[in-house]
């Protein structure tokens, strides 16, 4: 027996005419965390890392792990997931990269998504991750995955909506001061402890980025439906690479 429920899997928006228009490309992005035993150099790990990067072609960026000396985080994106197996288990096959010990509770993974109004479909599901996350002003980055109470999905959409746009005007706030940038991703059914969303805040110094995480905490979302918010990773841009693909 054939099913009459319709799937729509392309992310929306509208133009600039309120037309709803269609893409179906997305980003996606992992975080994937190490930490450099006493028999790996850990600017030797920086080198060995983005030589690999470059090589296969799979942009990313490098961070040293503020809470962690001798610590690294590795955000690598791309269309298709499956560059992170292909190119990742070439990267990581070699020395020193395979000498490194995985921490895959920071392990982090998601992809863009639009809710229903963006105008530039295509900036805001590609292009504008990756500027974002490789803005060379931009060094700090605080990374986590959240997740909501599964009341705040059953309220009625208006309601939804007035909590969501709580959140949208302190992020602009903060953007438009140039104090904290967002990275939005989602991870459903992506993420190991079940997490819904993967946040990334980028930003010139480390002090905006915590007091944004702060503000966030009297909003409605926060205080009244969130069911888990981290681990948190923070990291300093060490390197960047460019895609080539």
């Amino acid at each position: 027996m054939r099913s009459d429920y319709e799937v729509e899997i392309r992310e929306r928006g509208r133009s600039k005419d309120g037309e709803i228009v269609y893409a179906d490309r997305r980003i996606f992005m992992q975080l994937l965390v190490y930490r450099a035993g006493e028999d790996v150099a850990l600017d030797w790990a920086f080198n060995e890392i983005e030589a690999g990067l470059e090589e296969t072609g799979l942009g990313g960026v490098i961070y040293r792990d503020l809470n962690d000396p001798r610590g690294l985080g590795i955000l690598t994106y791309s269309l298709d997931p499956l560059d992170f197996i292909r190119d990742l288990g070439i990267i990581f096959s070699k020395a020193p990269a395979n000498r490194l010990e995985p921490r895959p509770e920071f392990t982090m993974i998601g992809r863009s998504y639009s809710t229903g109004y963006e105008q530039d479909l295509e900036y805001w599901l590609v292009e504008r991750p990756q500027k974002t996350a490789m803005n060379p002003d931009w060094p700090w980055a605080i990374w986590y995955p959240l997740r909501r109470t599964g009341s705040f999905n059953r309220l009625e959409p208006r309601e939804r909506g007035a909590i969501l746009r709580e959140h949208g005007t302190i992020g602009m706030a903060y953007g438009d001061r140039d104090l904290a940038h967002d990275i939005r991703l989602a991870c459903h059914g992506l993420d190991a402890s079940d997490n819904e969303f993967l946040i990334g805040l980028v930003g010139r110094d480390l002090y905006p980025l915590s007091h944004i995480v702060q503000t966030m905490r009297s909003t409605r979302q926060t205080s009244e439906f969130m069911d888990s918010l981290g681990p948190f990773f923070v990291g300093y841009a060490e390197r960047r690479v460019e895609p080539k693909k």
